[in-house]
């Protein structure tokens, strides 16, 4: 595996585990994905696929893609990730159906033997150093007509979160992490020049949804909870809505590459 300065989980593993997949915004997250994934899923060849899930953490996505009959091509920086992906791949009885490769999404292409019809890329370009050039590699994974499906973080809701807040001098600090052992990404992204990027590497952008658009704004955290359903409700009837898509803690990105098929239907 090449070196690289992208961050690795490996010491934080169990921490990622409890904040990302056991909370009330990681129920949310996953939600918001898969009512998008869903309707992606319906718009492309109903054959089973060959899906790229870099940097894919402890497998939730590959297992599931491979249990409705996808073949996926997994990676992870992480080896502990990778270990956890396995496991997990092994309990829900799909490991012949995933690829388990030990790199960094980056320098996966060097170990596919052919382009594959879907990449998922959701929540690791925050983490990464070089980040249009790791897109960049990812979007030439996928054949013609393939689909990128893209989650970032989002520095202006990160900024708006901190304004509420009034945290005044560590937005004038420049928002920089006090630690490095912790689960606020390296890198957040303008989602501006996240578009920018796709439009100049010639991707069709087919829709957009907001992940968390009220959870983090919530005044009273015991309603995350308390209220959950109606919550998750919300979240999902307007994540797809301007204003609201810009202020999601996450950005999802459906968008396709070039081809004479063009999808055309939006989310």
């Amino acid at each position: 595996m090449r070196a690289t300065k992208d961050r690795n989980f490996d010491d934080i593993a169990e921490k990622f585990s409890r904040n990302i997949y056991g909370t009330t915004k990681g129920e949310i997250r996953q939600a918001v994905l898969w009512q998008d994934l869903e309707h992606l899923l319906s718009l492309m060849p109903q054959r089973p696929l060959r899906i790229l899930d870099a940097g894919g953490g402890e497998g939730v996505m590959a297992c599931e893609m491979a249990a409705r009959g996808h073949q996926v091509i997994f990676c992870d920086i992480s080896a502990e990730m990778l270990k956890r992906a396995e496991l997990a791949a092994a309990e829900k009885g799909v490991s012949q159906q995933i690829q388990f490769i030990h790199c960094a999404a980056k320098d996966v292409s060097d170990h596919l033997e052919q382009p594959v019809d879907l990449v998922l890329f959701h929540a690791v370009l925050e983490w990464v150093q070089d980040q249009r050039g790791t897109l960049e590699a990812l979007i030439q994974c996928l054949q013609p007509a393939g689909m990128l499906s893209l989650m970032f973080y989002n520095y202006n809701a990160l900024l708006f979160r901190n304004i509420t807040l009034g945290n005044f001098g560590y937005i004038e600090a420049g928002m920089q992490k006090k630690k490095k052992r912790t689960l606020s990404p390296d890198r957040p992204l303008e989602p501006q020049q996240v578009y920018n990027w796709l439009d100049e590497m010639q991707m069709v952008t087919i829709g957009k949804s907001g992940v968390r658009v009220f959870h983090d704004y919530a005044q009273n955290k015991q309603q995350q909870q308390q209220d959950f359903a109606a919550l998750l409700a919300l979240e999902l009837r307007y994540c797809r809505q301007e204003p609201f898509v810009s202020l999601g803690r996450y950005i999802h990105v459906i968008a396709q590459k070039p081809n004479e098929s063009n999808v055309k239907d939006e989310l």
